[in-house]
């Protein structure tokens, strides 16, 4: 799972109209493997057709949410929903509408679009902003609300989430990736080998760094290196996380507990550059057919 900020419960705001992207961007894919589509939410039904989806995965499965909360609409819906591209996944074999077909979605948030409302959802949790005066010449997506239904959680799914997201960088002149990735649970001594493992061999240097808000900061620093069994220690990570340090992603210092959601968050840092050449070629073709 990959979410970035405190949810606001229950709140909808109205959707941008479709032509906050281009017609042509809206109606293509952006990737495709076998019966399964990878393209941009269209209109506010498919839109809302993913914040059902979302929580069925974060409510329903994980158990997110305060103790006896009610979601009449059921759907994990906030502010930010508004100012973001939603990417689908659609399984075109299957019968029914496109929103009845909707089997993964991703939530993407571009820096212009985030100073439309006040910045990124994830600097409530990390010092995101210090990370972007740093760089103002580059262009940051943060990625957010990752989920996908269990019957489709596999490497295929994960290659075409990876193979549209690659193409919309490339649509956007996307420079930096970031937002937060989460471990199950909300005791960070629970993942203490795992989070000791990012924090001795995976922290973000300079000009990367950065630290969950001071606030919020939880150590991650839980074992000596020595202790440390790599092995063990990325069998431990979730699936998620592991598909980010396979590209070349680093972490930020400290980690943050989420207890509506039930979860230990890290922030992830990936600018483009430092994607490992090897995904660039596997993701490249296809993305800049996409993209074009």
């Amino acid at each position: 799972m990959l979410k970035s900020d405190i949810q606001i419960r229950g709140e909808t705001s109205a959707l941008p109209q479709a032509g906050y992207q281009s017609e042509a961007i809206l109606q293509s894919p952006l990737g495709r493997i076998g019966s399964l589509e990878v393209r941009l939410a269209r209109d506010e039904e498919e839109v809302a057709a993913a914040q059902r989806l979302r929580f069925r995965v974060f409510y329903e499965e994980l158990g997110a949410g305060r103790a006896g909360e009610r979601i009449p609409d059921q759907r994990d819906s906030d502010r930010f929903d508004a100012v973001c591209d939603h990417l689908l996944v659609i399984d075109t074999a299957t019968a029914g509408s496109p929103q009845e077909r909707i089997v993964g979605t991703y939530r993407l948030l571009r820096q212009d679009r985030a100073a439309e409302i006040g910045g990124f959802y994830s600097s409530a949790e990390f010092e995101l902003e210090t990370l972007i005066a740093r760089h103002p010449d580059r262009n940051f997506l943060e990625l957010g609300r990752s989920c996908v239904m269990a019957e489709y959680r596999t490497k295929r799914t994960v290659e075409l989430l990876w193979q549209g997201i690659w193409a919309y960088c490339r649509l956007h002149g996307i420079d930096v990736m970031t937002g937060c990735a989460s471990f199950a649970g909300i005791v960070p001594a629970a993942h203490a080998e795992a989070l000791s493992f990012l924090h001795h061999f995976c922290l973000a240097q300079e000009p990367w760094r950065v630290r969950a808000v001071a606030e919020r900061y939880e150590c991650m620093d839980l074992m000596p290196i020595e202790a440390i069994n790599d092995r063990s220690a990325l069998s431990a990570m979730p699936p998620l996380l592991k598909g980010y340090l396979r590209l070349g992603a680093r972490f930020g210092e400290g980690c943050v507990v989420d207890r509506d959601f039930g979860t230990t968050d890290v922030l992830v840092v990936l600018p483009v550059e430092a994607i490992s050449q090897r995904y660039i070629n596997y993701y490249g073709p296809d993305a800049q057919r996409f993209a074009g």
